[in-house]
């Protein structure tokens, strides 16, 4: 049994407004599974679809951001041209270069129009691969604790590891990366973006749960009927089992 991650799961205070900005900005479709959801995809992607991890904005209209998100997007470029030609196009749709100690970085950092960071990648150093998401970030106090967890709750490979960062992703070898980089911050609220993984058909849910558990998650119980199981990871960073599929 394993799972894999098939979507990111944002937080927002309005999720079709918001959704445009990143669909402008991937060049993927909108569509809506239901109420105050907007679901993000590639036009000519089968979900699940390991090439393009997905993008779900959930509407929360009374919970502002307040803090500096733990996890984030890094949008790839492939040459100068098409790096400069992202930057005026991100601004033009309402993004911001933003300032979270970054320092002098080669990449640049910028905020949507919800204040949610993320990195466009410099191109000297940006993977060539990945589709428009580079890689999904992850901040950590323990790159090779969170890698040990996660690299066995999915069947992602393991690229690298070292005490600063720890880099997977899918066993097919497409697709974004995910990165855990070590930070001195302390998480202190439930996470605005987190990941949501789901296991293969056939699976028992219960089975996989379990196994989770042993691996170090932590179940979290939620008010209300949903057809999902929620999860904190060994630094309780919440992220969402979604039914076999």
């Amino acid at each position: 049994m394993a799972t894999r991650l098939v979507q990111i799961n944002m937080k927002a205070l309005d999720d079709a407004a918001l959704g445009r900005f990143w669909a402008e900005v991937l060049g993927w479709g909108v569509s809506s599974e239901g109420p105050r959801v907007t679901n993000l995809e590639p036009e000519d992607s089968v979900y699940p679809d390991p090439v393009a991890v997905c993008i779900d904005l959930v509407a929360y209209p009374d919970d502002p951001k307040t803090v500096k998100n733990r996890v984030h997007i890094d949008l790839a470029t492939t040459s100068a041209a098409h790096h400069a030609e992202l930057i005026a196009r991100l601004t033009e749709l309402g993004a911001t270069p933003t300032d979270i100690g970054q320092g002098d970085v080669p990449w640049t950092v910028m905020a949507d129009p919800e204040g949610n960071e993320f990195c466009v990648l410099d191109w000297r150093t940006s993977p060539r691969d990945t589709g428009p998401i580079a890689a999904i970030v992850a901040d950590c106090t323990d790159p090779r604790a969170m890698v040990d967890f996660w690299g066995n709750a999915m069947d992602w490979t393991v690229h690298e590891v070292t005490d600063d960062h720890a880099v997977l992703r899918s066993a097919k070898g497409v697709g974004p990366y995910l990165r855990f980089v070590r930070t001195p911050d302390v998480k202190t609220v439930w996470n605005r973006v987190h990941l949501d993984v789901r296991p293969y058909p056939g699976d028992d849910p219960a089975a996989e749960a379990a196994r989770l558990r042993a691996l170090g998650a932590t179940s979290i119980d939620l008010d209300g009927d949903v057809h999902w199981m929620v999860f904190a990871d060994p630094e309780g960073n919440e992220f969402c089992m979604l039914t076999p599929r």
